[in-house]
């Protein structure tokens, strides 16, 4: 690599590290402010939940679009312009006056969220194409930690009395202006330009046979990413409850569960690419998924709060890395738009985000929370069986064909 390439490649990837910790960021502003929220529209609980709900319906609908977004505009310009957008669009969600504008504004928030997600995914892996290493796990940890100090904030915002648009607006001016500094260390020109092979995403493949192996590892990849997020999402909406409810702990020791499995998770996400570069995505996910499906499944066979907080832990440790791997080989499938494996595994990854909840809930409502959360060992099996998918090669050997369907 030459001295010029490795300082473009430089100066890029501090740009997308810039957009993935900001797009962390921006919106974890509002979560602590909820309450506030509901107050000033004196809204029922189920009404906050219906309005909140918006926001991955958003994500589904208008997540779609990114391939063809990014195909028109490039991966660059698409996520910064999402992101500023993002900024302004803040301001509405902590100033919308009746419920349906607040709706309204958490379906743009999902939508434009899906988006970035999508943008900064797909230009983060063309900076990995330069490094011919891993980089994208710790963008993913980066966002992590941007979630923490955003959600820092806004309770720290809320906590002061800060009056909410003044604080969103702040939120939204920080937003716009990362956004638009990282646009000028993007890199430039077409989505496939650093690939060595050139033909590699030459179009909408137009052989009827070569779609069924397309749709088949895309269904696959889904899964992985899917899996990943109904454990995820298990620590954040129902690692509390359990702990409090059925482990009969305080509300600060209830916290841990979470608090470990998003950690845990962080750093994995950190290290994670050190790990990927020596063994691989396909080991790294099978060793990750036999750490969700033990942990796990000791803590609820075992059920007490240290087994807890521990199988947690490794659950977020077991996850760290797949939704990347996942996103990276999407990338890799030939014959298709530029972003569109990943805008296509990102909406099914958000499917396991909304459909989670729910599931736990209705087991749990049926039997108990502890029986519920047996969908999160179970989700880290469907890891251990799906990761075939993923790409065996350890990320330093860059010469090697490509697994999956371009190996096939």
């Amino acid at each position: 690599m030459t001295t010029a390439v490795g300082s473009k490649a430089v100066r890029a990837r501090v740009a997308v590290a810039t957009l993935f910790f900001t797009n962390g960021f921006v919106f974890a502003n509002v979560v602590p402010r909820y309450p506030e929220i509901k107050d000033d529209l004196s809204l029922s609980n189920a009404a906050l939940g219906t309005a909140i709900a918006a926001m991955p319906l958003g994500a589904l609908v208008v997540g779609l679009l990114a391939s063809p977004l990014i195909k028109r505009f490039g991966s660059a310009w698409t996520a910064v312009i999402t992101l500023v957008l993002m900024g302004v669009n803040i301001v509405f969600v902590g100033t919308a006056p009746v419920f349906a504008l607040l709706c309204t504004a958490l379906f743009v928030a999902g939508g434009l969220d899906a988006l970035t997600d999508v943008a900064m995914n797909a230009h983060g892996l063309r900076v990995q194409r330069l490094y011919r290493r891993s980089i994208l796990n710790a963008f993913h940890g980066l966002w992590s930690v941007g979630a923490v100090l955003g959600g820092f904030a806004g309770a720290g915002a809320a906590q002061a009395d800060v009056p909410l648009p003044g604080h969103l607006a702040v939120t939204g001016a920080v937003t716009i202006v990362s956004a638009l500094v990282a646009s000028r260390f993007l890199l430039p020109g077409a989505e496939d330009t650093e690939r060595e092979n050139q033909e590699h995403h030459s179009g909408l493949t137009r052989d009827g046979a070569r779609w069924q192996p397309v749709v088949r590892v895309l269904a696959v990849l889904g899964l992985v990413s899917a899996a990943a997020a109904v454990v995820e999402d298990s620590g954040a909406s129902w690692g509390s409850v359990y702990l409090q409810n059925e482990l009969l702990t305080n509300a600060f020791v209830g916290g841990l569960g979470f608090a470990s499995l998003q950690g845990m998770q962080t750093v994995g996400r950190l290290l994670g690419d050190r790990v990927v570069h020596r063994i691989g995505d396909r080991a790294t996910a099978r060793i990750g998924g036999t750490l969700v499906v033990v942990g796990m499944s000791v803590a609820l066979l075992w059920p007490s709060v240290p087994s807890t907080v521990l199988g947690f832990g490794m659950a977020g440790l077991g996850v760290a890395t797949l939704i990347p791997a996942a996103f990276h080989a999407a990338d890799e499938i030939p014959g298709l738009w530029p972003g569109a494996g990943i805008t296509v595994t990102a909406f099914l990854c958000r499917i396991g985000f909304l459909v989670s909840p729910p599931v736990v809930g209705v087991i749990a409502d049926a039997s108990s929370i502890r029986v519920g959360l047996l969908v999160v060992p179970l989700a880290g099996l469907a890891i251990l069986l799906s990761s075939g998918v993923l790409d065996s090669r350890p990320r330093g050997t860059a010469d090697d064909e490509p697994t999956g369907i371009a190996g096939s």
